[in-house]
């Protein structure tokens, strides 16, 4: 082993970061003297260290692995104990409905309850966002000898959406519960006041003339009401939100701003169709309305 004096290390010491750096400047000269010859010889380490990195990373990718199992059987662990105790809550709840299943229909036997009759209904596409004489109106695209007649009810796979109002030969528009044209009669379902639901042309119509005293809930679900044989009793409309002056309004249950495809149901119900449609109703016959 070589032994340097202490003059000539502390020389060396002194001439290392000058080396170093004249080095640095010459590589950043090199390369780009030559850009070939650079990219050539970071390849070459590239290569060189490529086996070491894959080496190094193999245990560690062991060990993320094994932490990446510890948290999936903890979060399945966790998942497990609400599962549980949400089959639980299930269980409860059907035994509950079962019950009550049983005892709605022992009272409707033994009150000779006559079901009501099953609507028809059609499947349309909403093709246009097109209000024409309303501001809140969707036109539909139901195809040539349909089957769709003014007054009847159109829903989503959530909620109310409206009535038809216009008719084409191949189009049919329907004014939506948010137009201020719309008036429903509703009913609100925890305390069994009735109301009248107006649309504004905003996102949420407006309650009105609910029961003296009892005041719409926040929360409270809102469903129509059989009033004026207009809309069948029950179909859900929405829920009632307090907005920033203390009205009471619904957020609709239909998702009225995302309208692909709607069903228009047919109840039998001409209670808010025109006295002429009802002629041309009453003219077209039985055939024309199935």
């Amino acid at each position: 082993m070589i032994r340097l004096s202490i003059p000539v290390r502390q020389a060396l010491a002194k001439l290392t970061l000058p080396v170093l750096i004249a080095a640095a400047f010459g590589l950043m000269l090199l390369g780009k003297a030559d850009a070939l010859l650079a990219e050539r010889a970071r390849m070459a380490l590239a290569d060189a260290l490529a086996p070491i990195f894959g080496v190094v990373a193999e245990p560690l990718g062991s060990a993320r692995a094994v932490v990446d199992n510890a948290e999936e059987t903890f979060s399945l662990y966790s998942e497990n104990a609400r599962l549980r105790e949400e089959n639980e809550r299930l269980r409860k709840w059907e035994a509950v409905a079962l019950a009550l299943d049983a005892e709605n229909a022992t009272l409707k036997a033994n009150l000779r309850w006559i079901p009501d009759p099953a609507p028809s209904y059609v499947t349309a596409r909403v093709v246009a966002d097109a209000g024409g004489v309303y501001a809140r109106a969707v036109l539909l695209s139901v195809g040539p000898n349909h089957s769709v007649t003014k007054g009847q009810i159109a829903l989503d796979e959530r909620g109310l959406v409206g009535r038809v109002t216009e008719l084409g030969s191949r189009s049919a528009r329907v004014l939506l519960i948010t137009d201020m044209n719309s008036r429903i009669p509703v009913i609100l379902e925890r305390s069994r006041s009735r109301a009248m639901l107006v649309g504004t042309n905003g996102p949420r119509p407006r309650l009105m003339y609910w029961t003296e005293g009892q005041m719409p809930a926040e929360g409270e679900h809102v469903v129509t009401s059989a009033e004026a044989n207009a809309f069948p009793a029950g179909l859900p409309v929405g829920v009632v939100h307090y907005s920033g002056s203390n009205v009471p309004e619904v957020e609709p249950a239909a998702r009225l701003d995302r309208l692909e495809v709607v069903r228009l149901f047919d109840y039998g119900l001409r209670g808010v169709v025109p006295p002429e449609s009802q002629a041309t109703l009453r003219a077209q016959g039985p055939e024309r309305r199935r």
